[in-house]
């Protein structure tokens, strides 16, 4: 039995496991690569298998990062079964023709430019419409059913308790008369995501592929996290200002509309809270996604898995995702309308990270101003708009444009969907019969690490942190049999490119700024600044040639 690992390796996207094992070839995951333009690169790679050769899939949940790939195994031929909860069944119907439609509209914006250059255009990663043509292969499962996958493979899928319908899988996979079983933690949930129930533990398992998210970050203790976000909102709004939220378009807005409509019944006679509350019920929301607009539609189908307190606030007729004033835009006019809107207000818009989507549209014209503030929920990439705005930046690019960051900038990591340090640990610990090796995966290189001396401190199981490629044997010795290379030798080279591109944009805002302080100054000596001027223009001209392609 082998696993290779082609995503999620020391970093957090891009989950791709190929598994193989009693004459079967199959697939756990396959998402996309997100962060910046070199990370996002790799979708455009040749996956290192044929995708004729896999035999099924088994798909954690639905979030990109683990599905998005999907349209493109498609694309590429794959027709076999792609095996998921029903509720991740339902959310990839809108998720992924949702990424379609991202694709399209982002390789056109590339092909207008090419097309200037005199170069040809390029097809997107996929389409809208091969998106909607792969979701035929989807089955949908139930939790805690045993699924026979074969005659010696079998599933179970478990509530993962990350976002509706995320699982962690169990595998059994007899070989020889041996069975040996595999667990794949998916996302691990933070433990008190309000619509949903606490992760699963599991028993045991001989081998555990685990998340590793925030290896070494205990999230802060927000128990009061509505109560939090309510402040911030309450502060703002009577000061006249517009709260952004950007959201993850599926799990975190339905989290947050459903948390702030039952933050009222937990502070009844609290008359400092319902001025608050006042005040935040007098301003509009807005939920400026259609894609989070769709999402709800789905959450409302799925009540099902929801835990058993948000069940019987239902029954009673208390709808999570309803209160006054809530206002949903569905349109590309709706949602610039909320731009020119000279009022207070909230607007929970897509993308969580604000990559794409309209979310980077509301930064543009609310960043700058003071009066404003951006409150982030949940986890940004490196690489990302979202990240740098995290982690301080003065000013950002926003469509070519410089914008300052004048605005309050919060973070909530209540709102995280991810396990932190301790609740990871916790997960180990709940095995009953421990595993024999566990590797690390979808986490950034340091935290990793942490984990796994924590782990090994505390447990003495193995811990293997893999590389893009590695394929391991999975036997009582553990092989690592080869790293695979990417097919494409320049790869690698490509990627350099950009990131010294990247490097480079950053360097001639830094040099602007040093020249202008301290060598374009009144005193400035006339052959100094000649010299400076020829150094320039050769700059200058450097740059002209790599444009021309000389």
């Amino acid at each position: 039995m082998k696993i290779t690992f082609l995503g999620a390796t020391k970093e957090v996207t891009g989950s791709n496991f190929l598994v193989e094992g009693a004459g079967k070839k199959f697939l756990v995951d396959c998402g996309l690569f997100q962060g910046n333009a070199q990370t996002e690169l790799e979708n455009e790679e040749d996956f290192m298998y044929d995708v004729h050769d896999i035999d099924f899939m088994l798909l954690t949940h639905a979030h990109i990062d683990h599905s998005g790939r999907i349209p493109k195994l498609y694309k590429e031929g794959y027709r076999n079964p792609i095996i998921a909860t029903k509720a991740t069944c339902d959310l990839c119907s809108i998720m992924l023709p949702d990424s379609g439609h991202i694709q399209e509209i982002e390789i056109e914006w590339k092909n207008r430019k090419r097309k200037r250059e005199g170069r040809e255009s390029l097809p997107p990663l996929y389409t809208a419409e091969e998106a909607i043509e792969s979701l035929e292969l989807f089955k949908p499962v139930m939790y805690d059913e045993i699924v026979d996958l074969d005659e010696n493979i079998k599933a179970r899928f478990n509530d993962a308790g990350h976002m509706l319908g995320s699982s962690m899988i169990e595998i059994w996979i007899t070989e020889n008369g041996e069975t040996k079983k595999i667990v794949f933690s998916g996302d691990i949930g933070n433990n008190d995501i309000p619509l949903l129930s606490s992760p699963t533990m599991i028993e045991s398992a001989d081998y555990l592929i685990m998340e590793s998210t925030y290896g070494n970050r205990l999230h802060m203790q927000n128990n009061n996290k509505a109560e939090i976000l309510l402040n911030i909102v309450s502060e703002t709004l009577n000061n006249g200002g517009k709260v952004i939220v950007p959201t993850f378009a599926v799990g975190r807005t339905q989290e947050i509309l459903y948390e702030i409509n039952r933050s009222k019944e937990k502070n009844k006679g609290n008359e400092e809270f319902a001025e608050k509350y006042r005040t935040f019920m007098q301003s509009k929301v807005f939920v400026d996604s259609p894609l989070a607009i769709s999402a709800t539609e789905v959450f409302k189908k799925n009540m099902d898995v929801f835990n058993e307190d948000v069940k019987k606030e239902i029954e009673n007729g208390d709808n999570p995702f309803e209160f006054p004033d809530l206002n949903f835009t569905r349109t590309a006019d709706e949602s610039k309308a909320l731009n020119e809107l000279d009022e207070p207000c909230i607007i929970l818009s897509a993308s969580g990270m604000c990559e794409v989507g309209r979310i980077k549209h509301h930064l543009k014209h609310n960043l700058w101003d003071p009066k404003n503030t951006v409150v982030f929920v949940g986890y940004q990439a490196q690489g990302t708009l979202g990240r740098s705005i995290v982690d301080g930046a003065k000013k950002v690019k926003i469509f070519g444009e410089e914008i300052a960051v004048n605005a309050r900038i919060e973070y909530i990591e209540g709102y995280s969907g991810h396990a932190d340090q301790e609740w990871l640990l916790n997960y180990v610990y709940s095995f009953i019969n421990k595993p024999r090796h566990i590797f690390l995966v979808h986490g950034e290189k340091e935290g990793q690490v942490v984990l796994k001396e924590k782990i090994l401190e505390n447990t003495n199981i193995p811990v293997t942190i893999p590389e893009f490629g590695d394929v391991y044997e999975l036997n009582d010795k553990l092989e690592l049999l080869e790293r695979k290379e990417v097919p494409d030798k320049y790869r690698y080279i490509r990627l350099s490119i950009i990131g010294r591109i990247e490097t480079l944009k950053e360097e001639i805002e830094d040099m602007e700024s040093i020249v202008k302080d301290t060598m374009l100054t009144e005193d400035a000596n006339d052959d100094e600044l000649l010299k400076l001027n020829d150094k320039v223009k050769d700059l200058e001209r450097k740059i002209v040639d790599i444009i021309e392609n000389k």
